[in-house]
């Protein structure tokens, strides 16, 4: 399946965070699969966050309306609680409802350092990186949720990066990077439990090595020619598109039995397995398993069986 069908046609969905990365990947492939979406973010044609680049939130709405969907743009800052208040108001009230609940919101890339150890951390940009990590999905949650569960059939996907048992095992380099990643898969077990009575699903979903607007900077590249990064990182090659999660959040909330999933840490490369999608290029990157399997024990770069 290299593109989804309208199986959300009449569906209401918010994603946290969908400016750019994952959650514009995850918001356009919900608009592809016929859903009502509402992304928010801080960087708005007329203003941009501290990240300083150029996406915004409208023109994540714009592609979710060409993908085939309606998407909404509403600026929001996720740390100030009216702002959040004032969104669900706004979708309760255009809409009555919310089906989807994607906390995607980071925005702590230009913060945290790969080689500080705590102590030499500037505390200041590891406090706000714990803010911007964990206190907006909390703080969107509190105000979602409510509405979420009016009816049975909810669905609460908390973004992170690594799976609950890779996070588990590994140290992901840097301690408030560890630290705000690892707490985001406990937020989406916490509220699995309480959302439960209510028929409502939470899940934690990682992505794999994404290849976002910021990592093909980073090496770069662009899209079109992103095998050029391999010549500097040979791992590269198990990368993948953030319509591949996109594809995965669709594929959830189109399940009818999507509480199976209940609780637990996923991953995009692990749902393609099970629900058939495909990244654009029709191939289905593992890449945690590769991780694992073979850039951790520092093999060479293979991707054979990976994708």
């Amino acid at each position: 399946m290299t593109v989804m069908t309208s199986s959300l046609e009449g569906k209401v969905a918010l994603v946290a965070g969908a400016t750019r990365g994952a959650g514009r990947g995850i918001a356009v492939e919900l608009g592809a699969a016929g859903a009502t979406v509402y992304v928010t973010g801080r960087s708005t044609r007329e203003r941009r966050s501290e990240m300083n680049r150029p996406e915004t939130i409208e023109e994540t709405a714009e592609l979710v309306t060409a993908a085939g969907g309606r998407g909404i743009a509403v600026p929001v800052d996720h740390l100030e609680r009216e702002q959040v208040r004032a969104l669900v108001e706004r979708i309760d009230a255009e809409q009555g409802a919310l089906d989807v609940l994607v906390n995607d919101i980071w925005g702590g890339e230009l913060l945290f350092s790969w080689k500080d150890r705590l102590w030499e951390h500037s505390l200041d940009d590891g406090l706000r990186i714990l803010r911007l990590a964990i206190d907006t999905h909390i703080i969107t949650s509190h105000y979602a949720l409510p509405l979420l569960i009016r009816k049975p059939g909810g669905l609460v996907v908390e973004i992170t990066d690594g799976t609950a048992e890779y996070n588990a095992a590994n140290y992901r380099v840097s301690f408030f990077y560890d630290l705000a990643k690892t707490s985001v898969n406990r937020m989406a077990f916490g509220q699995a439990k309480e959302l439960a009575p209510h028929g409502a699903t939470a899940v934690s979903l990682t992505p794999g090595w994404l290849r976002s607007e910021i990592m093909l900077g980073h090496y770069g590249v662009t899209e079109a020619n992103w095998r050029d990064a391999l010549a500097q990182q040979p791992h590269f090659a198990i990368s993948e598109t953030p319509a591949f999660v996109g594809r995965a959040v669709a594929a959830l909330a189109a399940d009818p039995e999507v509480s199976r999933w209940n609780g637990q840490s996923l991953s995009s490369g692990q749902l393609a397995q099970v629900y058939g999608f495909t990244d654009v290029d029709g191939s289905r990157p593992d890449c945690w398993r590769y991780m694992v399997e073979v850039q951790d024990p520092g093999l060479p770069a293979d991707v054979t069986g990976y994708r």
